[in-house]
């Protein structure tokens, strides 16, 4: 069965991005959200195996999102995305509870493989 994925991104084109990915590897998107709020509501309704989030969005950020979705389900997977130089996001990102974190611009490889890891 494949794996179910929200993706979580305030700009289309990144999500077309990451969806074209995914899809290509064999992944289930399951939906896509613009911002934090959204996602947190998305995630309930649709319980993902994963979600990848990036941290800079509009109404809720990324690492607000991952809290809220860790206070439903402390099992959360999500793998945070982010631009260069926001190292300190990522950290706070991971110490929220982020599986991972990738860089945009993507690199096909480097998603996936941070996906797998998360998921196994």
């Amino acid at each position: 069965m494949s794996k179910r994925i929200l993706i979580v991104d305030d700009a289309a084109f990144m999500r077309m991005m990451i969806k074209d990915i995914l899809t290509k590897n064999g992944f289930e998107v399951v939906g896509e959200a613009q911002d934090g709020i959204q996602a947190v509501e998305l995630y309930k309704e649709l319980t993902p195996d994963l979600v990848t989030m990036d941290i800079t969005m509009p109404e809720m950020d990324g690492i607000s999102a991952l809290k809220n979705i860790r206070g439903v389900n402390p099992n959360a997977k999500v793998i945070m995305c982010s631009a260069m130089g926001q190292q300190a996001m990522v950290i706070d990102a991971i110490q929220a509870g982020a599986k991972d974190f990738i860089v945009k611009p993507f690199q096909a490889d480097r998603v996936i493989e941070a996906i797998q890891k998360a998921l196994d």
